[in-house]
């Protein structure tokens, strides 16, 4: 141990090392340790630890404290250096988690690690090495091996110190008081003994205070309403005994509800909020002021808010129709108020929330709906409030959600062009705010990606061209901002997929390599972003078909290379991201059709059969994930050209066309219905193939695979002239519109 007046100086109390997959654990501990008041009467002492301060923050968490980092690997190494402990929390996905390794790792470096913690949430202990979705093991390499001279995991073991935060073991409460008595080198014992005295001290002044107040309250409650049938002289005396009544309860609600959340008397806090509920229920709307009401729905709404956050949402809901019923009769009151219309809306829109939580999707639609005619009429009120307009913007939001969840795509495009026209009036009030530029994309990429699973692909190219271009004159006005050039590369790449739908295969191709060459320049900038790594994977996946589509093997071999190369590796570090795997088979997909390309048909047919046994457990969780979809259908085709067994190969391409039919919502997706021809084709289907081949060609879809696959079923696919000039005029109207 280093002695106290050897102890550096650290900006940071302790940094906590986690899977982001254990982001409610760490939200939990971060707040925990912050906010974790040390007793008096050891603040002040010195320990091995150093002098015991009042309270452990600063705590360092990299989503925390790295919102606007550019330089995740600097700035996470900076703040080792800078942490005198280090916090690990450790599960079965942290042990997997190529961060946390390196973390630990990183720390030990440092010399330091006899002041590594851990905190097992999940998992066992030294439960071994093996991987998968079985593993229990806990722990990463790095905490359960010494530090080797070359700075990696050694060969012997070691023992980590731990708090066990699970069910039946320490339990939550108990493991954050070990962690703090590691942090502070305290007697764990001591420090619980003074931690029960006073929390047994602070419950007992909390219940008391809470139990007086509630009487109180009561009492209050009853003189106001008998003074109010009382003689006309004593109207002032009963309007003051209310109002401290319902100071009372708003304390109740504020400051009182608060303190009891943080002692864990969540029965003392949800009688607390009866009592309120059950005063509020017990006064006349009338003969009471307009202030008053407004008080009473928002005490209503937080008691909604706090019900809500416990789980309790059958209470939210009737805390929040009790805020909606008043703030509804003061709306309609005076329908010129704008205020008044706003804070109607508000309520509303957490009746809707509540009920979409609860899976309510038509409740929760009417809820929205309500919430925004209300705005509307507010609208005329408060004229160009930017607020206001972004409120309605959010609603218009809420409401395209609930109908796409119900697969009603043609409502929800109505709902987000109404988006649209608000963001742009946003971005024409306060044209350099970013926020209302970023929403505005928003509204584009969104209505491009209903345009196309209906089919229009006239539209999607120019929603996403307007998206691309807002993105790319961000990232042109903030050239140090990587995050806002990854999204301008994402989004460029999205608009270089889809020309290529539209056969402007030159087109897909320069975007798709812009994409990837900006992929490579951040990633070289940040070697350590998992995102940017997967980001270059993906779109070099995507251009290597095209590449391979249009004759350039070589170009396409050694894209798709590198991109399972990263992708294998990125998997291997995080086995339960869905997208990281869809994105491996996609890439194991295209190497088949590289390989039957290449005649080697055993090779292709083996890499085929490996892609389709990722997407099969992908898909049999989300069914209906459009993406996922896309892929399996598109290596079941390839699988089927590469099977021996006719009746086999037969089966495949049923399984494919009938999938494709049978999709709820999304059912013009040219992708979906090329994939479709595609397989009726090779079944003889020559009649059921034409009328989806004949609405392709009206979509203007001229993807290169389906232009391939045509001509050996005899089906003529002429170019189409009117799509070209449709597609010119919406690009055009679009960025006209969006200027």
């Amino acid at each position: 141990m280093t002695p106290a007046s050897a102890m550096p100086d650290f900006r940071y109390r302790a940094f906590i090392s986690y899977s982001h997959q254990d982001k409610s654990w760490a939200d939990w501990l971060h707040k925990a340790l912050e906010t974790y008041a040390i007793p008096r009467r050891l603040v002040g002492k010195t320990t091995a630890a150093g002098v015991i301060p009042k309270r452990l923050a600063p705590i360092f968490r990299d989503r925390e404290e790295l919102a606007s980092a550019t330089d995740l690997g600097r700035k996470v190494s900076e703040a080792l250096a800078q942490s005198a402990n280090l916090i690990v929390i450790c599960s079965p996905r942290s042990a997997t988690s190529h961060w946390v390794n390196e973390e630990v790792l990183a720390f030990k470096r440092l010399g330091r690690d006899e002041r590594i913690f851990c905190l097992i949430v999940e998992g066992e202990p030294n439960a071994g090495d093996a991987a998968g979705p079985d593993a229990r093991e806990c722990f990463a390499p790095a905490l359960r091996h010494t530090l080797g001279a070359d700075g990696q995991s050694g060969a012997q073991r070691r023992e980590p110190v731990a708090a066990d935060a699970r069910t039946g073991r320490d339990g939550k409460g108990n493991a954050k008081l070990k962690l703090i008595a590691g942090l502070l080198d305290l007697d764990y014992d001591r420090l619980k003994q003074r931690e029960l005295k006073r929390r047994h001290r602070r419950m007992a002044a909390i219940t008391t205070l809470a139990l007086v107040v509630m009487a109180l309250t009561t009492m209050l409650a009853v003189a106001a309403l008998f003074a109010r049938h009382a003689a006309v002289v004593a109207r002032n005396d009963a309007e003051r005994r209310q109002k401290q009544a319902e100071n009372l309860v708003g304390f109740m609600l504020g400051d009182l509800n608060d303190k009891l959340a943080q002692v864990k008397r969540l029965d003392i806090l949800e009688a607390v909020d009866d009592k309120a509920m059950a005063y509020f229920a017990s006064l006349p709307t009338g003969d009471v002021t307009d202030q008053a009401l407004g008080q009473r729905a928002k005490a209503l709404e937080k008691i909604g808010n706090v019900r809500q956050e416990q789980g309790h949402l059958p209470a939210a809901l009737q805390s929040y129709q009790a805020a909606a019923k008043l703030a509804g009769a003061l709306a309609h009151a005076a329908p010129r108020d704008a205020a008044r219309q706003v804070a109607y809306s508000r309520t509303l829109a957490y009746v809707g929330m509540t009920y979409w939580y609860q899976g309510r999707l038509d409740d929760a639609q009417h809820a929205f709906e309500a919430a925004q005619r209300a705005l509307q009429g507010a609208r005329a009120q408060a004229g160009q409030d930017p607020a206001l307009l972004s409120q309605l913007s959010s609603i218009d939001n809420n409401i395209g959600h609930v109908l796409e969840a119900r697969s009603e795509l043609d409502q929800a495009a109505t709902q987000y062009r109404q988006m649209l026209a608000l963001a742009q009036q946003l971005v024409a009030l306060q044209p350099d705010r970013a926020e209302w530029a970023v929403q505005l994309g928003s509204a584009h990429n969104n209505l491009g990606k209903l345009a196309l699973l209906h089919g229009d692909l006239a539209t999607a190219v120019a929603q996403y061209g307007a998206d691309d271009a807002i993105e790319s004159r961000l990232a042109a006005g903030d050239p140090r901002n990587n995050s806002q050039h990854e999204n301008m590369l994402i989004v460029r790449a999205i608009l270089g997929r889809t020309l290529a739908m539209t056969g402007n295969d030159a087109a897909g191709m320069r975007d798709l390599q812009q994409a990837v060459d900006l992929a490579t320049e951040l990633a070289r900038v940040d070697p350590r972003n998992g995102g940017i790594q997967e980001d270059l994977a993906r779109y070099a996946t995507q251009l290597a078909r095209l590449r391979r589509l249009n004759g350039d093997p070589a170009a396409a071999t050694t894209l798709n290379t590198r991109a399972l190369s990263i992708l294998a590796r990125l998997a291997r570090q995080d086995s339960t991201d869905a997208e990281l795997q869809r994105e491996l088979a996609e890439a194991q997909a295209e190497q088949a059709a590289q390989s039957l390309a290449g005649g080697q048909l055993a090779a292709a047919r083996a890499q085929a059969r490996t892609a389709l046994d990722g997407l099969a457990p992908l898909l049999a969780r989300q069914p209906h994930n459009r993406t996922t979809l896309l892929a399996t259908l598109d290596a079941q085709l390839l699988l089927a050209r590469l099977t021996a067994d006719p009746g086999a190969a037969m089966q495949l391409r049923r399984e494919v066309a009938d999938r494709a039919r049978d999709q709820p919502g999304g059912r013009g997706d040219p992708r979906l219905q090329s994939l479709r021809v595609q397989a009726l084709l090779a079944l003889g289907n020559r009649a059921e193939a034409q009328a989806l081949t004949r609405q392709l060609w009206n979509s203007g879809y001229r993807d290169a695979q389906l232009l391939a696959a045509l001509p050996h079923a005899g089906a003529a696919y002429p170019p189409n002239a009117a799509f070209r000039k449709q597609l010119a005029a919406a690009s055009a109207g679009t960025a006209a519109a969006s200027r």
